[in-house]
């Protein structure tokens, strides 16, 4: 069972969310929270495998919750936005965020984006990520850019399943793309995540863009 914590303020839509999440026979809902205070708190007791936050709540934002949850190892998050690529998701993503949805995601798609992340992979919906990583690298980071002396660390396989997630790839398209075994992708990208500091596959997939890899 995929348990998971739904943090989402609009009752009428946070019961939606849960009516759907519930629908699904290898799902749980571990819990509900009603702002981000709430959802860290939830998600240090209840320990779920994934966090669906909204980014916008009351007393603590999506964002900060995430980096709390993120930080601490409680789960995988999945923030929840009403705009395609507004600030909120750029913010949740440099916080560790797992991937992000649109609110208005059909059922099936949710269901499978939190089938996706609790496999490990947190690049849901390919095409929309690709573009969302293309324009992330883009902006001017808040940071100083990222140094290519950061890839010295990595072996010549590992390189090439960073240069894939910087594509947007999933496991998958790894393994079919590099010829490997999708339980080989999942070691390469768990040692490169180590190895780059980094705290989620989208966060490596815009190093990458960043790099130019």
């Amino acid at each position: 069972m995929i348990r998971v914590l739904v943090a989402e303020d609009q009752s009428a839509v946070r019961a939606g969310l849960v009516l759907i999440l519930r629908s699904a026979p290898d799902i749980e809902v571990a819990g509900e929270a009603a702002d981000g205070e709430q959802a860290v708190a939830l998600a240090r007791e209840l320990r779920p495998d994934l966090v669906l936050m909204d980014v916008q709540m009351p007393r603590l934002d999506g964002v900060s919750a995430t980096r709390k949850v993120v930080d601490e190892g409680l789960a995988d998050v999945l923030v929840l936005t009403t705009f395609d690529l507004d600030e909120y998701v750029f913010g949740a993503l440099r916080a560790g965020a797992a991937g992000f949805l649109l609110k208005n995601t059909e059922a099936k798609d949710l269901l499978a984006a939190v089938r996706t992340v609790a496999r490990g992979e947190g690049i849901v919906a390919p095409a929309v990520t690709r573009r969302l990583i293309a324009e992330f690298a883009a902006r001017p980071p808040r940071e100083p850019k990222a140094d290519p002396a950061v890839l010295e660390s990595l072996t010549r396989r590992e390189r090439e399943v960073l240069a894939c997630l910087g594509e947007g790839l999933s496991n998958a398209g790894i393994a079919e793309r590099l010829d490997m075994a999708e339980a080989t992708v999942k070691t390469h990208v768990s040692r490169l995540l180590a190895k780059l500091e980094l705290r989620s596959r989208v966060q490596a997939a815009v190093l990458a863009q960043e790099l130019g890899i």
